[in-house]
């Protein structure tokens, strides 16, 4: 019995590590409304959610039968087989959610479990069957694998899953458009009267969800008086909608934003049905097998079979509470929370900018159908109906501190959400509140046309690989669970030793690369705000050049320092700085508009320069990756180094690069541009000295002197130099005329 106690004190590890990284993206489900919509400060927000959490496990309905025997027959399976089969799902469910977390992708927690229990089982049977352990049915004939894995509710699962992908987004998408016809982006005229009732459908949708969804089944609602209540639903609900129209009629009147209240409200129901009905994906894997040990502990016979664990679960309140105060410190804490929060939001969002997703072909054929229907709608629908939809669509701009999307999306979000979760609930129908919740948000987004032309492409790739990514957790936690478990079958301790060894490595290494990512992201912003800082827009656009410049002297003479030395690690530190320094300079191109908009406050002229040097920043910075780049993979592949006359070559050029930009970097620094005339007769001589390399190279190549890879990495350095100094030079001449006019 030793190997089962460290096997369930190894499962207690993984179930607070489950609850941190299951709530890191589960938080996606009820935030994300919320946060986008800036309803109310974040630690309000976020107090919310915990109270919702902290009731909703407390009072967490009787779903723990799934972990113990909604996938496999545990009367068919022995003591020992159960607990490697429980540790393999533990295994395979953190590592896998902490991986999605680390992507900021968000996932469904209960797929994760249910096909992780699945694969784990079969694992389990397999093992069993090729030992020859054959199990026995209650008539004495032996079992099968499909007597021992109940397939049914996973079959069941994979359809609810595909029909709540598409109807959630439907309806999100119907709803949103009805929703914004009648409001439009101007609503706030609307709020006492229309806005009163809409916002009573919403509280009576939520608050439908929230008893139906959320408290069914626990001690706070009598079995009696919830029988009542799903018999008189009907009138129930015509009293909700009359009651919270009233309500929010008369807070209207006294000027409270009743909008914030709903969505607020919404906030706290799906956290407390999340708390309530998800709980069992993260603890519920560890309840049944602390309760099979117990049932083992007093007769010590670990081929008991375990027919114990088809008996109800009795809640223990203790558990319930630490796992609920666990899940809101996470909540609080966790920065792979906002990341998994941050990919809806930003695919949302109301505005355009810097994207996450790139283009497929996929997205573009979906975005080229939509335009071709688009075409026909306007050839047929009369113009006055056109005129007054496009009115009805015109965002609000120019608004201080602007949400990634208003107060009526977010209340459309929350309120078909919910209306779609506890419809499925009453049915008894299977989904995922994941799948539901972002596919929603997404058909609010496009039909609020958040995705426009600009960003379309992009979105609807980022919503293809989040699609991807939910498929992909059935089949890897099918897969690892499957694995994991014959494995642990088959090594006993020295498996369970090893496997968890190897799963708290692989934790860390995850902390430790998003550690690394936030530390960055921080850095960033920190010097986005020293920047901010600085005083007026003109000045941090003088910033923004000054540093830039600095950081690609820095990077290209450590390049070809690297280069020199066939310095492996130097060449490959300066690839990522350099194409991070790219990244930010094509991210800057894309913030153009946003800094005009400042600029044209103080002075208009002052627009065209500041395009050209954001223009001119973005190909130098393209330029030094096209040095970098292929000078890392020329040393990485143990090519053949340079010459020594090569090197000579070279080292003159830097020599003369380096004086070039120490005199742009004083120019930049000072606003001073007297010698301006001197950085072209420094160019042209650089120009010279290029034109000779060249040649001298040429004669190398005739001669057989030089290998093929090394001369067109040469070629490329010189060419690439030869570019980024004429940029360079541009670059300075446009600041000088941006500084004069501003």
């Amino acid at each position: 019995m030793d190997l089962y106690l460290i096997v369930v004190l190894v499962m207690l590890a993984l179930a607070v590590s489950g609850l941190v990284v299951g709530v890191a993206n589960d938080a996606v489900n009820f935030l994300n409304s919320a946060l986008g919509s800036k309803a109310a400060p974040r630690y309000v927000i976020m107090t919310v959610a915990s109270l919702g959490i902290i009731i909703g496990a407390v009072t967490s309905s009787g779903m723990m039968e799934v972990a113990r025997s909604g996938v496999f027959h545990p009367a068919l399976f022995t003591f020992a087989e159960v607990m490697m089969l429980f540790l393999a799902v533990m295994l395979t469910n953190v590592i896998l959610l902490d991986l999605f977390n680390t992507l900021g992708m968000p996932t469904s927690t209960t797929v994760s479990l249910v096909f992780g229990l699945l694969g784990a089982a079969v694992g389990v049977c397999v093992f069993k069957l090729s030992g020859g352990q054959l199990a026995t049915m209650p008539d004495g004939a032996p079992a099968t694998m499909a007597d021992m894995i109940n397939t049914g509710n996973a079959m069941a699962i994979i359809g609810g899953i595909l029909v709540s992908v598409a109807i959630a987004f439907v309806c999100g998408t119907v709803v949103m458009y009805i929703t914004r016809l009648i409001f439009s982006f101007r609503y706030q005229t609307k709020l006492r009267t229309v806005g009163a009732l809409w916002c009573g459908i919403a509280l009576t949708a939520i608050s439908y969800f929230a008893v139906f969804k959320g408290l069914k089944g626990t001690h706070l609602i009598p079995a009696e008086a919830m029988a009542w209540m799903e018999h008189h639903t009907l009138a129930l609900l015509g009293l909700l909608v009359v009651g919270w129209s009233i309500v929010m009629s008369l807070l209207s009147l006294l000027k409270v934003n009743i909008l914030k209240i709903t969505v607020l409200s919404g906030t706290f129901s799906l956290a407390l049905a999340f708390a309530g009905n998800d709980l069992v994906n993260f603890i519920g894997v560890f309840v049944a097998g602390v309760d099979a040990y117990g049932i083992v502990k007093e007769t010590g016979d670990t081929n008991m079979l375990m027919g114990g664990l088809n008996q109800p679960v009795v809640a223990n309140m203790l558990i319930l509470f630490v796992a609920g105060a666990v899940m809101v410190v996470t909540l609080w804490f966790s920065k792979k929370a906002r990341a998994v929060s941050d990919t809806e939001i930003n695919l949302a969002r109301q505005d355009v900018g810097v994207e996450r997703f790139g283009s497929t072909s996929v997205s573009r054929a979906i975005v080229r159908s939509a335009l071709n229907f688009n075409r026909s709608y306007e050839k047929y629908m009369p113009e006055r109906v056109q005129r007054f939809v496009a009115s009805r669509f015109v965002p609000v701009l120019n608004v201080k501190d602007k949400a990634p999307f208003d107060l009526i999306r977010a209340t459309v979000n929350l309120t078909v959400a919910s209306i779609l979760i506890s419809s499925a609930t009453s049915l008894q129908l299977p989904l995922s509140t994941t799948y539901v919740t972002f596919m929603v948000a997404m058909g609010s987004s496009l039909s609020d046309r958040a995705w426009g032309r600009e960003s379309a492409v992009y979105r609807i790739t980022g919503v293809l690989t989040v699609i991807a990514g939910w498929f992909f957790t059935a089949l890897i936690a099918f897969t690892i669970a499957f694995a994991v478990a014959a494995l642990l079958m088959w090594g006993g301790t020295v498996a369970v030793v090893g496997l968890s060894i190897l799963c708290a490595y692989l934790l860390f290494e995850s902390t430790v690369l998003h550690s690394r990512k936030l530390k960055k992201t921080a850095a960033k912003e920190a010097e986005l705000k020293a920047i901010s800082n600085e005083g007026s827009i003109v000045e941090r656009c003088i910033r923004e050049v000054t540093d830039t410049m600095s950081k690609v002297t820095t990077i290209y003479n450590q390049t070809l320092l690297g280069l020199f030395n066939e310095d492996r690690k130097l060449l490959k530190q300066m690839v990522r700085e350099s194409e991070a320094l790219y990244q930010a300079a094509h991210e800057r191109k894309h913030e153009v508009l946003p800094t005009l908009f400042e600029l044209q406050e103080n002075d208009v002229e002052t627009g065209h320069y500041y395009v050209q040097i954001v223009d001119y920043l973005d190909e130098v910075a393209k330029a030094l990756v096209h040095i970098t780049r292929p000078s890392f993979d020329h040393i990485n592949n143990n090519h053949e180094g340079f010459r020594v006359d090569q090197l000579e070559d070279l080292r003159r050029v830097n020599d003369q690069v380096s004086t070039i930009y120490l005199k742009i970097n004083e120019m930049l620094r000072s606003g001073r541009f007297e010698e301006l005339d001197a950085i072209l007769r420094l160019r042209d001589e650089l120009f010279d000295t290029l034109a000779a390399a060249i040649k001298s190279q040429i004669k190398r190549v005739k001669a057989k002197a030089s290998t093929t890879r090394s001369s067109i990495l040469y070629l490329t350095i010189i060419n690439e130099t030869k570019t980024m100094v004429l940029q360079s030079r541009n670059l300075l001449k446009s600041q000088k005329y941006f500084l004069n006019k501003a």
